[in-house]
């Protein structure tokens, strides 16, 4: 891979974000501010600190947070000295109030996240951050979901916007590698603002596919220490950025820092191993939202289903982020349709 040797890549952790999924949002201000503190040291360039849904998240839909999320937020940036505090905003759950409370708080960057066909509700919230001053980037997710000429006319749309980078979002951990370079490449060609890239890893393609972006001219990359993340979580940070190390790329943050806080901190946290097991993997493999997993194994246990069936059909449903209520409507109709058609699961699938 042809790989430019500086340090315009600009990494973000979001394992305080993405990885509060995993822990069921129960993150305690002492564990924030501990893990903040090993990456400031690490000289991590952003921290992405809120509800794993993005501010505003804690709700029974989506699962409430012990902490309330600005209090996390406050105690990341009391604790960072270099480190840049970052927020996810996805409107319709966050709103601007919300916003403008994180940036009093010190955050300096928020991604607007929408999904991929609707980056015309960002309008409003990408505009506020800019005139707040703070590091506005576009998030297009579940970026498998449309092709490529739709994701281009939104990623301009969020730079219409003021957006000053546009992710392509692989919620799902379900893009190829021939797909990611398809897609970042266009976004490329196409926008005047940089363009980035988010893994999920249930294909186990997190790390190859977040190098294949790079190449292809990505300078804003995700990782997560331990693969703390949602479904079989994100491109492992410590892992990435070794690799990247190994081709002489030098992104200015501390591996052996890095290493020690994912064995040492972020490990005892982890509530069961990350990784590739059968529920995250269906996820890949049907396209389904990350965080959809736990409440899928949840509704299994309730209707007595197992949780493949019950994503494999979100999937065929094309089901979104957002739409996590639909996920107990889905378990009960297969619970009752498996009773009168005498079945016990159906694992087929169509693109």
């Amino acid at each position: 891979m042809d790989l430019k040797n500086d340090r315009s890549i600009r990494v973000t952790e979001v394992c305080l974000r993405d990885g509060s999924h995993v822990l069921s949002h129960q993150y305690t201000e002492e564990q924030v501010r501990s893990v903040v503190r090993g990456l400031d040291d690490a000289g991590m360039h952003y921290i992405e600190v809120s509800h794993g849904d993005g501010l505003g998240g804690s709700t029974l839909q989506f699962g409430k947070s012990l902490v309330n999320e600005m209090k996390l937020i406050e105690a990341a940036v009391d604790e960072s000295n270099h480190s840049t505090i970052a927020v996810l905003l996805l409107p319709g759950i966050g709103t601007v109030h919300e916003l403008k409370e994180a940036h009093r708080l010190g955050a300096g960057l928020v991604r607007v996240a929408t999904h991929v066909t609707e980056a015309d509700v960002s309008a409003q919230h990408i505009h506020m951050a800019r005139d707040l001053g703070m590091e506005t980037l576009g998030f297009l997710m579940m970026a498998h979901m449309t092709p490529i000429n739709k994701l281009v006319e939104q990623a301009k749309l969020m730079e219409t916007y003021g957006a000053q980078a546009v992710y392509v979002t692989d919620s799902a951990g379900a893009l190829l590698p021939g797909q990611v370079r398809e897609r970042i490449a266009a976004l490329r060609e196409s926008l005047q603002i940089e363009v980035g890239f988010h893994a999920h890893n249930n294909l186990s393609l997190a790390v190859a596919n977040t190098l294949i972006a790079i190449e292809e001219g990505a300078t804003r990359i995700d990782g997560s220490l331990r693969c703390l993340g949602a479904g079989a979580g994100n491109a492992q940070t410590e892992v990435l950025l070794a690799v990247l190390e190994r081709m002489g790329v030098d992104v200015g943050i501390d591996i052996y820092k890095l290493m020690d806080l994912s064995e040492n901190i972020i490990g005892p946290l982890i509530p069961r191993a990350q990784e590739i097991n059968k529920g995250s993997l269906v996820l890949g493999y049907a396209g389904v939202y990350s965080s959809f997993l736990l409440h899928a194994e949840r509704a299994g246990k309730r209707f007595n289903l197992d949780p493949r069936d019950i994503l494999i059909e979100l999937g065929k449903r094309k089901v979104v982020g957002g739409q996590e209520d639909m996920i107990l409507d889905v378990a009960s109709e297969l619970a009752q349709s498996y009773v009168q058609r005498g079945l016990k699961h159906d694992t087929s699938i169509n693109y």
